[in-house]
């Protein structure tokens, strides 16, 4: 055997980790600008604004593979008055844009639930699009505590 080198578990497994985490280190600047461009591409270069949307999240997810979400515009749904789509955005996450759920007059109401995976400890975005135009836009921190999204 003589003068071979062999490399140890423990170089390995440090070689390993630095590895993983130049990938995550790399990556997030690319999803975070993957979410800045899908909430960019849905306002359109409309001003939204921050009153008449609720995003009900919890401040502290234990498991990212399912974090409840409550979504409603409070919106009269008539023919010329009415919330058209509800956008939810989780920038941090692989695929950013999460949900779109679109309504009409005929909904009643501009509401929904749903749970969704978070990658990360990351600010949730949800943009309302209404009938005349307007944009309302709505921001919540959720805390992480295991991962979802395999990121």
């Amino acid at each position: 055997m003589g003068d071979e080198r062999l490399i140890s578990r423990r170089q390995v497994l440090v070689v390993g980790g630095a590895v993983v985490a130049l990938g995550q280190m790399v990556g997030r600047p690319a999803r975070a600008a993957a979410g800045e461009a899908e909430i960019n591409r849905i306002l359109a270069g409309r001003t939204a604004k921050t009153t008449g949307l609720t995003l009900d999240v919890p401040s502290i997810a234990e498991n990212g593979l399912v974090v409840p979400v409550n979504l409603s515009v409070a919106s009269p749904m008539t023919a010329t008055d009415y919330v058209r789509a509800i956008h939810l955005i989780a920038p941090e996450n692989p695929v950013p844009l999460v949900a779109s759920f679109r309504f009409t007059p005929a909904s009643g109401r501009a509401a929904t639930s749903m749970r969704m995976r978070l990658a990360q400890t990351q600010d949730i975005i949800a943009i309302a699009e209404l009938s005349n135009n307007d944009v309302l836009i709505a921001k919540a921190e959720v805390k992480v505590t295991i991962g979802g999204c395999g990121g």
